[in-house]
């Protein structure tokens, strides 16, 4: 009977290696196989006299000596504690007022929040773009018409603010979903047993829901700064509109891009994104440092 059960074992496990191999195939040659590659060209440097040679970890000392990456990395970090907060706010208050059952056609709501998710970002920022230009601009022909001073939203300190706006308007939706599927995975025991209480719907959502959602508020956090340190896109096609503000190094990830295909400094490039990487790493585990603590303590009261 034990052979038995051995080799139905076996057979289970191989079936299980089967169903996994595909996975992680195209995980190995998407993934590890590129993040191996970029190390090692990371160590290396092109030279005009000798061609490529090994050179330790001199790039790593050169980019933590680079002005252009920490002051790309410092306005990533601003962009961060600008757009986050905001969208994680409305990100709740929206699965809140959807999940209270008080809306009519709360699926076409919901549906209409998330469609901007659905939007290639390159579009989004070319229709913010729209938006957003001083000469052809929606908002400036508005200005114009009402005879009022036109905001330069891709000019100086606007800039930033204006992208985190289109950021927001395509990734709330998304953080939407994520915590009213959380809500929803609730016992509504509480809920019942509160309303009996005389409890009303604010108080329902700030003492029951809300710190219930805590696991899926950080889970949207912890994607929110990984998303947030690996900014491009928007930056980089809003570049034609506002080159005064936006120049090659406004990011680290546009700085990495210019390097390796304007540049054709290949190896820096390499070093530039694990540089972010290390830094994506330190701040990912900060959070989750602080979620492990905020759990610690609402369990200990």
């Amino acid at each position: 009977m034990e052979r038995v059960k051995l080799a139905k074992r076996s057979r289970h496990g191989k079936a299980g290696l089967l169903f996994v191999a595909p996975f992680m195939v195209v995980f190995i040659l998407t993934l590890v196989v590129p993040l191996v590659y970029s190390g090692y060209l990371s160590f290396f440097r092109n030279r005009l006299v000798g061609g490529v040679s090994f050179v330790g970890t001199k790039n790593y000392i050169q980019a933590f000596h680079d002005h252009a990456f920490w002051s790309g990395l410092e306005r990533v970090v601003g962009f961060f504690f600008i757009q986050v907060p905001f969208m994680l706010a409305a990100a709740l208050i929206f699965a809140l007022v959807i999940d209270s059952g008080k809306l009519r056609f709360p699926k076409v709501i919901r549906i209409l929040i998330f469609i901007p998710y659905a939007v290639p970002a390159v579009i989004a920022a070319i229709m913010w773009g729209y938006l957003y230009g001083p000469n052809f601009g929606l908002l400036s022909q508005i200005s114009r018409y009402l005879h009022t001073p036109s905001i330069h939203f891709l000019n100086g300190w606007m800039t930033l603010p204006s992208i985190a706006n289109i950021v927001t308007w395509e990734y709330v939706g998304y953080n939407m979903i994520i915590m009213y599927a959380a809500l929803k995975s609730f016992s509504t025991d509480l809920y019942e047993a509160a309303s009996m209480d005389g409890a009303n719907d604010f108080q329902l959502a700030w003492h029951i829901k809300i710190p219930q959602l805590r696991p899926a508020i950080f889970l949207c956090l912890i994607f929110s700064v990984i998303g947030a340190f690996q900014l491009f896109t928007e930056p980089y096609q809003m570049t034609p509109l506002s080159p005064a503000a936006i120049n090659n190094s406004f990011t680290p990830n546009l700085y990495a891009y210019d390097e390796a295909f304007v540049s054709q400094n290949i190896n820096y490039a390499a070093t530039i994104s694990f540089m972010l990487g290390f830094a994506v790493l330190i701040a990912a585990s900060f959070v989750g440092l602080v979620s492990r603590q905020s759990r610690k303590r609402a369990v200990n009261v």
